[in-house]
C-alpha cells in the first residue's frame, strides 16, 4: 500500500499515539515505504531530525500540502521490534476492522517509566545445570527434538501439543526455551490470566532466574511499561502472562507458547477483537528469520484440532501421567432420577457419600460449579428437557415478561408453564451459586474446613494465590469455586472432585456450549489423582446422556471431535466454516434498530449465495448502561468474503458518519465469536 503523504508517529509511546502527523513522501521513496518502516522526519519549529514510523498513506490531505513538510530519508535497514509491532498493529486493523488508533494502544505499551534493576544474561551454565533436574520421558522428548529439528533446518509453524492432565507439558515448554535461549533466541509464553499459577510460575523462575518476568493484570502501568523495556533492551529472555504479552518487544523471538490454547481469555473482547493464536501466527512471520507457534491444552479447541488434523499444524500427544497417578475414575448421577427419589439437596447421595468417605481418611474434596452462562436458560427439572430456538439449535434464553429468546435469529416464543413433553410443573430458569453451595456444606458438615474461590473470594490482592496455598497445605479439607479452581493446579491429597452442575455450561445460548462444556468437565475431572491415591469425579447433570458429558466422562477427546465438527459442518458454524458478527450499540433503541435493518438490507445486496445472514436481532443482555445492543450475524466457508463484507459495512459506516447519520451509533466486527453477543 502506498500514496503521495504517509502518516507517521513520532517515538513509540500512548501519549503520541493519539496524534499522528502527515509527511509527504518524496519522489525516490514512493512505493518503497511499508506500515512499520521507520523513517528520518524534519520534526518541530526547529525542523530536527526524529525518528518516526510509518503507520499507514494517503493520496491527499485536507490542508495545503505547501505546509507539508518532507519524510528526509529511511532509517534502520532492519525493523526494531516496535516497528514490526507497528506493521502487526496495521494487520489487526485491517483483519479485525478497528481504528488504526486502537489497533496500536493495543499492542504499544503506556509510557510511564518505573526505576528497573539490569539482569544478568543467562549462561549455558546456568541452562545445563537447569537440565539436570528432570528427565524427559519418551513422548515428551519426542515433541521436543521435532520442534527443534525442523527449527534447525529452517521450519518455522505452528503445533498442537495434546497432553492429558498431569502428561507434562510444562517440562516440554520449558525445554524448548532452553533451546531457544541456546540459539540466541527470545520466548513467549501466554498462559490464561486464570492459570497463572503459583506453581508454575515457581518452575519458570527456578529454570531461569531474573531471566524470566510475569506480567498480570495486578501491575501497573508503569510495571508493564518496565518489562516491555526490559525485553526490548534483551535483559529478559522469556515473558509470561496473558494475551497481551504477545506484544512483547523482543528483538530476537524464536518461541511463542500458547498455554491452555482452547481458553476463551484469549479473544479480545473490545476493539480490535483479535485472537491471539491468529495473531499469534501473523506476529510469527513478521519477526526476522520467523518463529514457532506451540500450542497445548489437555482439550484442545476445535479450531486447532481441524487445523491439526488437515495437517496445518504439527501434531503431538502426550498420552500418559508422569505424577504417579492414573485418570480417575468417572461417575455421572442423574439430578431427575436424584429428585425422583425425593432427594432437593445440591448433592446426589453418590457425591454425598464421597464427601464423608474423605473426611474420614482425611482426603481432600474439590467441589466445582460453573456460574457461566447464566444468563437463565430454562429447562424441565422432572424429564431434562432444554428448550431451544427451532432454527438455531442454541438454548433460549429467558427475558422478562415470560418471553424465550434466541440471540442468533431472534426467534421469540412464550415460555410455558408447563412441560410439553412429561407434563411437570417444575419449568424454570436453573440457577445455582458457589455461596449457597458453601452454606449446605457447612450444614451438613460442620466439622470440614472449608474454602471458598470465586470473583468474590478473590478480590483483594493477593488472594487467589493464599487460597490455593492454603488448600496445596492441607488447611482445608474441601475446595469450592468457580473454574478457577480446575485450571493447571495441583493437589495430590485430592481425591474427591464432584462437578455440580454441568448443564449451566451446557445451555448456554451459545454454538459452542457442547465444547466448553467438554472442556471444563474433562480440565475438573483432571484435578482428581494426581498423587499416589486413585480419584474419582462424580458429574452431576439433568442430561447424562448428551455427547459432552458422556465422552468427558470417558475422557474421549477423539470421539468428541467427531461429533462435534460433524454439527459444526451441518449448521456451517467454526471451524468448518466462518462466522462474522456485526455488533450494533445504540444510545436510542429505534435508531439502532433502524441502523441493524439498513445494514442487513446492504448485506443482503452485496453477499453472494454462499454467505448466509442471520438476523439482526438484539444482544444476550439488550442495554448496558443506557446503550442498546444489536447483532447481525454472517456465515460462510470462505473467510476473505466476509473479510470483504465487513470491508463494505465500514465504508458505509464511515460515509454515513461523515454526513451526520451516525450519531450516538457505534459498529463493532467479532470474527469467529467465542461467546454470544
Amino acid at each position: 500500500m502506498t500514496g503521495l503523504y504517509a502518516d507517521v508517529i513520532v517515538d513509540i509511546s500512548h501519549e503520541r499515539v493519539d496524534r499522528p502527523f502527515t509527511y509527504r513522501i518524496p519522489e525516490d521513496l514512493q512505493g518503497k515505504l511499508c506500515v512499520g518502516q521507520a523513517v528520518n522526519v524534519p520534526f518541530g519549529k526547529g525542523d530536527s531530525q526524529r525518528k518516526a514510523y510509518v503507520i499507514g498513506f494517503r493520496d491527499s490531505v485536507d490542508f495545503p500540502p505547501d505546509r507539508i513538510k518532507e519524510i528526509t530519508s529511511t532509517a534502520d535497514k532492519d525493523l526494531p521490534a516496535e516497528a514490526i509491532l507497528l506493521k502487526l498493529a496495521a494487520w489487526m486493523r485491517e483483519t479485525y476492522g478497528s481504528t488504526m488508533i486502537a489497533a496500536l494502544k493495543t499492542v504499544l505499551p503506556a509510557s510511564k517509566r518505573v526505576r528497573s534493576r539490569g539482569k544478568e544474561p543467562l549462561t549455558e551454565e546456568d541452562v545445563k545445570d537447569a537440565e539436570q533436574t528432570i528427565a524427559l520421558s519418551e513422548e515428551q522428548k519426542h515433541v521436543v527434538d521435532s520442534i527443534v529439528a525442523d527449527y534447525d533446518q529452517g521450519v518455522r509453524k505452528g503445533y498442537l501439543l495434546q497432553g492429558i492432565t498431569g502428561s507434562g507439558k510444562t517440562e516440554v515448554y520449558l525445554r524448548l526455551i532452553e533451546e531457544m535461549i541456546r540459539r540466541g533466541k527470545q520466548a513467549i509464553v501466554l498462559i490464561p490470566e486464570i492459570a497463572l499459577t503459583w506453581q508454575t510460575l515457581h518452575r519458570f523462575e527456578q529454570r531461569f532466574g531474573d531471566r524470566v518476568t510475569v506480567m498480570n493484570s495486578t501491575l501497573s502501568k508503569g510495571e508493564k511499561f518496565d518489562h516491555f523495556e526490559q525485553a526490548r533492551r534483551g535483559e529478559i529472555d522469556v515473558i509470561i502472562g496473558p494475551r497481551s504479552a504477545l506484544f512483547t518487544p523482543f528483538q530476537n523471538l524464536g518461541l511463542i507458547i500458547i498455554d491452555e490454547e482452547h481458553e476463551g481469555s484469549y479473544k479480545s473482547e473490545t476493539m480490535p477483537k483479535y485472537h491471539a493464536r491468529e495473531t499469534a501466527e501473523a506476529l510469527a512471520g513478521m519477526v526476522p528469520g520467523g518463529a514457532s507457534i506451540l500450542m497445548g491444552s489437555a482439550t484442545p479447541s476445535m479450531e486447532a484440532l481441524y487445523r491439526a488434523r488437515n495437517g496445518s499444524y504439527g501434531y503431538f500427544r502426550l498420552t500418559r501421567r508422569l505424577t504417579g497417578g492414573t485418570l480417575p475414575s468417572v461417575e455421572i448421577t442423574d439430578l431427575r432420577e436424584e429428585l425422583r427419589a425425593g432427594n432437593r439437596s445440591p448433592f446426589s447421595r453418590s457425591l454425598k457419600q464421597g464427601i464423608e468417605d474423605r473426611l474420614r481418611e482425611k482426603e481432600q474434596t474439590m467441589l466445582f460449579i460453573n456460574r457461566r452462562g447464566m444468563a437463565g436458560f430454562v429447562s424441565c427439572r422432572s424429564c431434562g428437557r432444554v428448550f431451544k430456538c427451532p432454527h438455531c439449535d442454541v438454548a433460549l434464553s429467558a427475558h422478562s415478561g415470560g418471553r424465550l429468546l434466541c440471540h442468533y435469529c431472534g426467534h421469540e416464543e412464550p415460555q410455558p408453564q408447563t412441560c410439553p413433553d412429561c407434563g411437570s410443573r417444575y419449568v424454570s430458569r436453573f440457577r445455582a451459586g458457589t455461596e449457597a453451595i458453601e452454606s449446605h456444606v457447612k450444614k451438613l458438615w460442620p466439622e470440614a474446613r472449608v474454602l471458598r474461590m470465586d470473583a468474590d473470594t478473590t478480590r483483594t490482592k493477593g488472594s487467589y494465590e493464599r487460597i490455593l496455598k492454603a488448600f496445596a497445605s492441607g488447611e482445608a479439607d474441601i475446595l469450592i469455586g468457580t473454574q478457577m479452581i480446575v485450571k493447571g493446579h495441583d493437589f495430590p491429597r485430592v481425591t474427591l472432585v464432584g462437578i455440580l452442575a454441568a448443564d449451566l455450561s451446557l445451555n448456554t445460548g451459545d454454538y459452542r456450549a457442547a465444547e466448553r462444556t467438554f472442556q471444563l468437565l474433562v480440565q475438573a475431572a483432571g484435578r482428581a489423582g494426581r498423587g499416589k491415591r486413585p480419584g474419582h469425579v462424580v458429574i452431576q447433570t439433568y442430561q447424562p446422556e448428551h455427547y459432552a458429558v458422556r465422552l468427558a466422562a470417558a475422557q474421549d477427546i477423539d470421539s468428541f471431535y467427531e461429533e462435534e465438527i460433524r454439527y459444526r459442518g451441518l449448521l456451517h458454524y467454526p471451524p468448518a466454516a466462518h462466522l462474522l458478527a456485526v455488533q450494533i450499540y445504540s444510545a436510542g433503541e429505534e435508531e439502532g434498530a433502524v441502523c441493524a435493518d439498513r445494514l442487513k438490507h446492504l448485506i443482503d445486496r452485496e453477499a453472494g449465495r454462499d454467505v448466509a445472514v442471520i438476523g439482526p436481532a438484539p444482544a444476550m443482555i439488550g442495554r448496558i448502561n443506557d446503550v442498546y445492543r444489536f447483532g447481525l450475524y454472517l456465515k460462510g466457508e470462505d473467510r476473505g468474503a466476509l473479510e470483504r463484507l465487513k470491508d463494505t459495512v465500514e465504508e458505509s459506516v464511515n460515509s454515513d458518519r461523515e454526513n451526520g447519520r451516525m450519531a450516538g451509533i457505534t459498529v463493532q466486527f467479532d470474527f469467529d465469536p467465542l461467546r454470544g453477543f
